[in-house]
């Protein structure tokens, strides 16, 4: 088994760079780890990777998967397999319309997402069959959708506590977050704290896997944005539509603030 040569872009840094250094350990070449999705395309078309894993939060959301359909126009050899939560039939319809050729779960295993990128890259569908037979059965027989874990989680949190998931997610560290909020940093880190016993889990990566795989990241995101004031956003850290970032290691708890994504040389 040849290594692929891949990219790995998501709506949140974090993710992006915990599987793309995961991946990099297995043997693969990673080109970069970029974020956020919406400009990801012309990274993309440039570096023409084999396979480009493509993380969304909200696969059901207008516009969604536009650079998948500008990839398929422009890099048509180029094979996306789209990284999603508990997928809606909406979601995966949308996620093939605009040409990808696989969805696979964000709490899929690392096997799991390595077989299906190889997959993709040797031309076949990369999708397990029981996301299609629940997609199908729902399609085919819609229901009323009852009250979903991630408006459940979302309820637990305060609204500083969601800007936290939020900026976890993003890759900020205790230091960042505090700066962004203006908050002290030991506040900061009690918020966190807090955000990881809520959610019953032990670590930054976990929080945000969890609140990804749930649809809690993007109520969270959407939350946020409805409630934070003007004042709060640190211009100094905005992130750079499109950029890409060095793959490196566990992001360490007060991390200085970094610049805008350096892409990631052939490894």
């Amino acid at each position: 088994m040849g290594g692929v040569r891949l990219m790995v872009v998501d709506d949140h840094r974090l993710l992006a760079e915990a599987l793309a250094s995961a991946l990099k350990l297995r043997g693969h070449r990673v080109l970069a780890a970029a974020a956020p999705t919406s400009g990801s395309a012309d990274l993309v078309v440039s570096r023409a990777p084999e396979v480009c894993l493509f993380g969304t939060a909200s696969p059901a959301a207008p516009g969604a998967f536009d650079p998948i359909a500008r990839i398929g126009r422009e890099r048509p050899q180029v094979a996306v397999v789209v990284l999603g939560p508990v997928p809606s039939p909406r979601g995966i319809a949308a996620a093939f319309a605009a040409g990808a050729v696989g969805y696979v779960r964000h709490d899929e295993r690392i096997e799991g997402v390595e077989r299906a990128m190889l997959k993709a890259r040797a031309g076949e569908c990369a999708i397990a069959p029981q996301l299609l037979r629940g997609a199908f059965t729902e399609l085919l027989n819609p229901a009323v959708q009852p009250d979903d874990e991630g408006r459940r989680l979302l309820r637990m949190l305060t609204p500083r506590e969601a800007e936290v998931l939020v900026r976890v997610a993003e890759g900020e560290g205790t230091r960042l977050i505090a700066a962004g909020m203006g908050i002290a940093p030991s506040t900061a880190r009690t918020h966190v704290q807090r955000v990881l016993m809520k959610l019953g889990v032990g670590s930054r990566l976990e929080a945000a896997a969890l609140a990804a795989r749930t649809g809690l990241l993007a109520r969270a995101a959407a939350h946020v944005r409805t409630t934070r004031p003007a004042t709060t956003e640190n211009p100094a850290t905005a992130e750079t539509p499109g950029a890409a970032t060095d793959v490196p290691g566990t992001a360490t708890d007060g991390a200085a603030p970094r610049g805008p994504y350096i892409p990631a040389q052939d490894g």
